[in-house]
């Protein structure tokens, strides 16, 4: 059968294709996002996603279950083999990401090799907005063989890393053994409709001067609490959050190159353009001239 991915044309809206190969039971993709509704979706094959770069709200509907999640560098989402994809929707750009393609026959002949567990019971369950550093490291390990091209000595290194791939998702991920996180309305966590509100200000205010109380308003919480529950649902401070945020804008604009320097630096945020090369150089290793070569 063959594996089917999002290279394929009717899946090309909304996404940019950086890197693709394919072996006898296995693709690899890597894409990159952009914001708003992407084209519903329909595999014959397992699909696991793997976020390398960005931070995102995630929303989507599989087979009619719902999935909210908060998107970052390592969450990874599984889509299982016939699951009808729609109403995916990104809240920002996912700059980078690493889909992988598997087929179900590999997944039922692993259940059955594996955990002697009868092939027609190795459903997997919708799972999305992971946290699973295996699968966040099998990503990052496919995205740099993509980086430096396969070479034909290469082929035991991806069979093992898809036979380890297709038993951790069938020992964790099967129906009847994962169940979704329960979302927390506590004080120990900010619910996805708040966090979402926050990203998407953030996003259409980049160009303006922005501070704590103000993103904590947005959520309806103190800029302590706020702060806090942030730093906990993205890995990052609201500071740092924005400031790559507008790093991201900053890229996109050097790439049009109609703008000067002192222009990216104020419809970015970053208020004059000295204060641009210097932040740009501490976080990318070059000035934002050298970035536009």
């Amino acid at each position: 059968m063959r594996i089917t991915g999002h290279g394929d044309e009717k899946y090309r809206t909304g996404r940019r294709l950086t890197a693709t190969a394919e072996w006898s039971a296995l693709r690899i993709e890597c894409w990159r996002h952009e914001a708003g509704l992407l084209n519903d979706l329909y595999l014959n094959c397992t699909e696991v996603a793997v976020m390398l770069a960005g931070q995102v709200n995630v929303r989507r509907t599989g087979d009619g279950e719902f999935q909210e999640a908060f998107g970052r560098p390592g969450t990874s989402w599984i889509c299982p083999a016939g699951i009808r994809e729609t109403n995916i929707e990104l809240s920002a750009p996912m700059e980078e990401v690493v889909h992988i393609f598997i087929p179900a026959t590999l997944m039922e002949e692993t259940a059955l090799a594996t955990y002697e567990i009868d092939p027609a019971r190795a459903k997997l369950g919708y799972a999305g907005g992971l946290d699973d550093p295996l699968l966040a490291q099998i990503g990052a390990n496919f995205r740099k063989l993509l980086e430096r091209g396969i070479e034909p000595t290469d082929r035991l290194l991806v069979d093992g890393m898809r036979s380890m791939l297709a038993a951790h998702l069938v020992g964790n991920y099967a129906a009847d053994r994962w169940l979704p996180p329960i979302a927390s309305r506590s004080t120990n966590s900010i619910d996805p409709i708040r966090l979402k509100r926050v990203i998407d200000y953030i996003n259409s205010h980049l160009e303006h001067e922005l501070s704590l109380d103000e993103l904590a308003g947005e959520a309806c919480l103190s800029a302590f609490h706020f702060a806090r529950l942030f730093r906990q649902a993205t890995g990052l401070t609201p500071h740092r959050y924005v400031t790559e945020r507008r790093l991201v804008a900053a890229k996109d604009r050097l790439r049009s190159g109609r703008l000067s320097l002192a222009e990216v630096a104020l419809v970015t945020g970053f208020g004059s353009q000295s204060n641009f090369n210097r932040v740009f150089k501490r976080m990318t290793g070059c000035s934002p001239g050298q970035y536009r070569r």
